[in-house]
C-alpha cells in the first residue's frame, strides 16, 4: 500500500466531506477512493471514519490520526518545496502587508529596487492600518511598527527605529506663537493621532526629565499623513513619525518644535513564520530591508537635527 496516498486520500475525503467528491477532486472513482481508505483502516487496525448513506463521521482515533496525517503531509510538501530550490532562487507571488504611511513613504519605492534584482518575484504590497492574522490572511511577511511585540512563534526581525517630533505650520505659528516647553502645548491646539500603540499622551524627556501632556480633541486621526495634512492647513500642533514629517519640514509646509526633547521611539520589525524552510523571496526581501531602512532612517534623523528646520 502507498501509505502516503493513502493519507493523502484520507484526508481529502475528510475535507471535501464525502468519498464521491473526494474521487472528483483526485479525478478517480469513488470505489478507489473507498478502496484506499478501507486498506488504510486495515493497515492501522482502527476505524477511521463512521460511514452512513448519508454522511461522514470522524471516530475518535480518526480526528487523533487526521492530526497526524496533516501534520507530516505538510512537511513532506515543505521538503519538495525545498528539494525543487524555493530557498535558493527567489520565485513567486510574495505577499507583504504593511501600515499605509510606512508603505506610502518607504516600501513602495524600495519594492521596485528590490524587483530590479529580482525579477521573478511578484510582490503584492497590502496597505491597511488594522493588525493583520499573517497566517489566517495568508501573508509571507508583516512589516509592523511596535515598542515591544507581544510574544508569538513568529520570527521578528529589527529593521530601524522611527522617531517622532512635535510639528506645526508656519501659518498656525503666526497666529498662535510657538511652544518653548512642553507645558505651553496645554495652551495650543494639539491634533491627536489615534495610535494603538500609545497612549494619548505626549511624553516629553531631556536631561532625565519627563513630562507628559494630554493634547486636547480637536482632531484625530488614525493615518499620519492625515494628520500631517491638517497640521500644514493651520489646524494645530501635531505629534508625526519622521518619515512622515521630513518630506513636510522641507518643503517648508511644517517646522520643527521642541527639537532639545526627545519623543515617543518605535521599531520596524519584520514579521514572518517561524518555519524550517525558509522561502528564498522572503529571505531576501527582510534582507533587502535590513540593509536599506538604516540608511533611509538615518537621512531622515540628519533633516530632523538641521536648526534650518527648527523654531
Amino acid at each position: 500500500m502507498d501509505m502516503l496516498n493513502a493519507m493523502q486520500t484520507f484526508v481529502r475525503v475528510v475535507d471535501a466531506g464525502s468519498f464521491t467528491a473526494a474521487a472528483q477532486q483526485a479525478d478517480t472513482s469513488t470505489a478507489q477512493v473507498s478502496r484506499l481508505v478501507s486498506e488504510l483502516e486495515n493497515h492501522l487496525q482502527a476505524r477511521l471514519l463512521h460511514r452512513t448513506t448519508r454522511r461522514l463521521a470522524l471516530t475518535e482515533a480518526g480526528e487523533r490520526y487526521l492530526e497526524h496525517c496533516r501534520v507530516i503531509l505538510e512537511q513532506v510538501e515543505q521538503a519538495r518545496v525545498e528539494a525543487g530550490g524555493a530557498h535558493k532562487v527567489p520565485r513567486g507571488r510574495l505577499r507583504v502587508h504593511s501600515t499605509i504611511g510606512l508603505g506610502i513613504q518607504l516600501l513602495a519605492s524600495l519594492a521596485g529596487r528590490y524587483n530590479e534584482s529580482h525579477p521573478e518575484v511578484n510582490l503584492d504590497l497590502m496597505l491597511s492600518q488594522r493588525k493583520p492574522d499573517l497566517l489566517e490572511d495568508n501573508l509571507d511577511v508583516v512589516i509592523t511598527l511596535s515598542r515591544e511585540l507581544p510574544d508569538s512563534d513568529l520570527i521578528a526581525q529589527p529593521l530601524g527605529t522611527v522617531f517622532h517630533v512635535v510639528c506645526a505650520s508656519p501659518i498656525y505659528l503666526k497666529q498662535h506663537g510657538a511652544p518653548q516647553v512642553p507645558a505651553d502645548l496645554e495652551r495650543h491646539r494639539c491634533l491627536r493621532l489615534a495610535d494603538p500603540v500609545f497612549a494619548d499622551s505626549w511624553t516629553f524627556h531631556s536631561d532625565g526629565v519627563e513630562q507628559t501632556i494630554l493634547p486636547g480633541e480637536t482632531f484625530k486621526v488614525n493615518v499620519a499623513e492625515a494628520m500631517s495634512a491638517a497640521a500644514e492647513a493651520g489646524m494645530g500642533v501635531c505629534l508625526l513619525p519622521d518619515y512622515v514629517a521630513v518630506p513636510a519640514l522641507q518643503r517648508g509646509s511644517l517646522v520643527r518644535l521642541l527639537p532639545q526633547f526627545r519623543l515617543q521611539e518605535k521599531t520596524i520589525y519584520a514579521l514572518y513564520p517561524s518555519r524550517r524552510f525558509l522561502d528564498a523571496k522572503v529571505r531576501t526581501w527582510v534582507e533587502f530591508l535590513k540593509r536599506e531602512l538604516p540608511q533611509a532612517f538615518f537621512g531622515y534623523h540628519q533633516v530632523l537635527q538641521n536648526p534650518e528646520y527648527w523654531v
